[in-house]
């Protein structure tokens, strides 16, 4: 087996005591409050607090990971002879991938004898913590470097990434739904059900009314698309709404068997696009 590491970044919404138990490090993309003068990673924050003060009318802003961070992160583990696999957050989002690629290309220049494999994952949240926690089982099994990378590029195509938010105005700041959309929606308890395509973008796929049928519709789409259901493993996040979480996890036992393994939050750099109350459901499917 070949000596790599695993290296994702902060936007796969691992709390990082698990990674480090996965020993993958990671470099984290940024969060900046309109009204405060500092910037703060992903983790720094709780993030029962962030999301208060979401409620509370504060608009965040996030920042995507630049080459020189990446580079500073990757340079240690290669001055030790290890390989790299970066699995990175979606193209489709953010630029974060991207600026790995560029340090990947800048340091094997410097590095010639060693291998530096990137991977757009097109996923978010713990959708893209799915993908790195299988990574890990797959190198845990003895694949190596080009076989994980390869495993990672395969699955990408089949993880199924569903969501739905509590209030659209989030959404209407990103350009997701209109303003008309937007009051209309809060007047009827309008929930929009969205999913992320296969480039990695976040598309809006349906409504229903009411809270508890937008939480519904996630689990009728397990049902609908999981490649084994009741078999495959299940990832559940959410933006301070840990009952809703239990309920999606309870849905899914009942209705098809399903354990879910890990329930996660929505970080922060994904939670200042998506608002409280996000609650996002991934697993591996026939298609995304």
């Amino acid at each position: 087996m070949s000596d790599y590491i695993i290296f994702t970044d902060s936007s796969c919404d691992i709390d990082p005591d698990l990674l480090a138990q996965w020993e993958v490090p990671f470099v984290s993309l940024t969060v900046k409050f309109e009204e405060d003068a500092e910037s703060f990673a992903n983790f720094d924050m709780p993030f029962d607090q962030f999301y208060d003060r979401m409620r509370k009318g504060s608009v965040a802003r996030t920042s995507a990971v630049n080459m020189e961070a990446f580079k500073e992160a990757f340079e240690p583990y290669l001055k030790q002879g290890k390989d790299l696999l970066y699995i990175g957050f979606s193209s489709g989002l953010s630029t974060t991938v991207n600026s790995g690629a560029m340090a990947a290309q800048e340091l094997a220049e410097a590095y010639p004898e060693r291998k530096i494999i990137v991977v757009d994952t097109f996923a978010a949240s713990a959708g893209f913590g799915l993908l790195v926690y299988l990574a890990v089982q797959e190198k845990r099994k003895g694949a190596t470097l080009e076989q994980a990378a390869k495993f990672v590029e395969e699955q990408r195509v089949h993880l199924c990434h569903w969501f739905t938010v509590d209030d659209l105005v989030y959404l209407k700041r990103g350009g997701r739904v209109s303003a008309a959309a937007c009051f209309v929606g809060g007047l009827l308890d309008i929930k929009p059900v969205l999913h992320m395509d296969d480039p990695g973008h976040l598309i809006n796929m349906f409504k229903v009314r009411g809270r508890r049928a937008s939480i519904k519709a996630l689990a009728d789409k397990y049902g609908e698309l999981a490649l084994n259901p009741g078999k495959d493993t299940v990832f559940i996040s959410h933006g301070d709404c840990m009952d809703d979480a239990k309920l999606l996890e309870k849905m899914l036992r009942e209705r098809f068997g399903a354990s879910v393994e890990l329930i996660t939050y929505v970080g922060p750099v994904i939670g200042s696009h998506s608002g409280p109350g996000t609650l996002a459901l991934f697993f591996l499917g026939r298609e995304r």
